[in-house]
């Protein structure tokens, strides 16, 4: 499986920080899906997140794990609607099957590139996640 996949989902629940306009935007998210080895997160057109994604692809996604360790992944989003990607998506556990279904008009998905991933805790160096 993809490291940054893993990690993601062992976080759970990750924070995932876009830019609106000159201002920082912050959400909760827990759908990862790895599909051809590639990490991908998702959202509906509807929402503000896909019109900030458009504007600026650059995100900064963080967790935190059991005990105070917490993991930060910088990249950029790839906008991959290909009813194949979504369908893989979706058909993860933590994949919103129950909102969306794949082509529907609705439902997009990111891959995520460029992508630099380091756990950190308070007493050591971060340790750098190899994709």
């Amino acid at each position: 499986m993809n490291k940054v996949v893993e990690e993601l989902k062992k976080v759970k629940v990750f924070y995932i920080a876009t830019v609106d306009g000159d201002a920082p935007r912050v959400r909760p998210f827990s759908s990862v899906a790895e599909v051809e080895g590639k990490p991908y997160i998702c959202s509906g057109n509807h929402k503000e997140i896909y019109r900030q994604l458009k504007k600026n692809p650059k995100v900064e996604l963080c967790g935190m794990y059991d005990g105070g360790t917490w993991l930060r992944v910088k990249a950029e989003c790839v906008e991959d609607n290909r009813i194949s990607v979504q369908q893989a998506v979706l058909d993860d556990p933590t994949g919103p099957s129950a909102l969306y279904k794949a082509g529907d008009g609705r439902f997009v998905t990111f891959r995520l590139e460029n992508v630099r991933a380091e756990r950190y805790n308070f007493y050591a160096a971060p340790e750098i996640i190899e994709e």
